[in-house]
């Protein structure tokens, strides 16, 4: 019953896309171009690759971004993904691969055919905290140049827990202090910078140019915010437009400063459901 639901949000999806729009998820506002984080189907990957792929592009989407290989080697996995002819423009690494062996994750990141490769954890023991975040930001200063020797772009998918104060900001803005523009770029998450207690909107605007990526992620409405844990249920990942974020004024921000690629990811088990209807609200989305 489950994945007749799901088959069927996607045929309503498709059944509804503009003709005019030159991609699924675009519209008269929002201009994409939009991608899949694949983590949205990690439970689909782990029980069947191949039948997941050809879910993914049955969404009719072209770009994603990765969040491992499914114990496939990355050769393979990239094989599988163009073959469908899905774009693997982006993924992400484990932060003690990049701190320890930032040349392997370039040579995986090229057999991949990425063009940006980051993380989205930092590791770190109770609250974040300054000694930890200069840490990392040498760790990606490095990795960043190292990627770079290989045409591919470094960059941080911040998560929430760094907006712990720090000299009358937070730690997120030492972040972006210590670390190199050529080398590192950031990914926002927007339930991770919202559910914090913060504004996506006003933070792309503090940092224009600096925010190239980013994952859009509605916050259910009536779930509390202010935590710096960078952990809430899953569950709590809702179709776009249906939550607490205010669209409009984020997409509006994201185009005027220098967002160059957008990916839904959607943590919910009912992510199969949720994504075609996210992927409709975009294209209607107006501002």
């Amino acid at each position: 019953m489950k994945r007749l639901f799901a088959l069927s949000a996607l045929t309503a999806f498709l059944a509804g896309c503009s003709t005019t729009s030159n991609e699924v998820g675009t519209g008269a506002s929002f201009h994409g171009p939009i991608g899949l984080q694949l983590w949205s189907l990690r439970a689909q990957f782990t029980r069947n690759v191949p039948a997941t792929i050809e879910q993914t592009r049955a969404l009719g989407i072209h770009n994603v971004e990765l969040a491992g290989t499914y114990n496939l080697a990355p050769d393979k996995f990239h094989d599988l993904l163009t073959a469908a002819g899905l774009n693997p423009l982006s993924a992400h690494f484990a932060f003690e691969r990049y701190r320890d062996d930032p040349e392997g994750v370039a040579r995986d990141a090229k057999t991949l055919g990425l063009k940006y490769a980051g993380l989205a954890w930092i590791p770190h023991n109770g609250a974040f905290d300054e000694k930890t975040c200069r840490a990392a930001a040498a760790v990606f200063n490095h990795a960043g140049e190292v990627l770079a020797r290989q045409g591919i772009r470094f960059f941080y998918h911040v998560h929430g827990y760094e907006f712990q104060p720090y000299a009358g900001g937070t730690l997120l803005d030492l972040l972006f202090a210590e670390t190199q523009p050529k080398f590192v770029t950031f990914e926002m998450d927007t339930t991770w910078v919202f559910f914090p207690g913060q504004d996506p909107a006003a933070l792309l605007r503090k940092y224009p140019g600096r925010w190239e990526l980013m994952h859009l992620k509605d916050l259910k409405k009536g779930v509390a915010r202010g935590a710096l844990t960078g952990s809430t249920d899953p569950n709590n990942d809702v179709v776009l437009g249906t939550g607490q974020l205010d669209w409009p004024g984020i997409l509006k921000a994201a185009r005027e400063t220098g967002v160059k690629q957008y990916f839904i990811e959607d943590e919910s088990a009912a992510a199969p459901e949720q994504i075609p209807q996210s992927l409709q609200f975009l294209q209607n989305v107006r501002w």
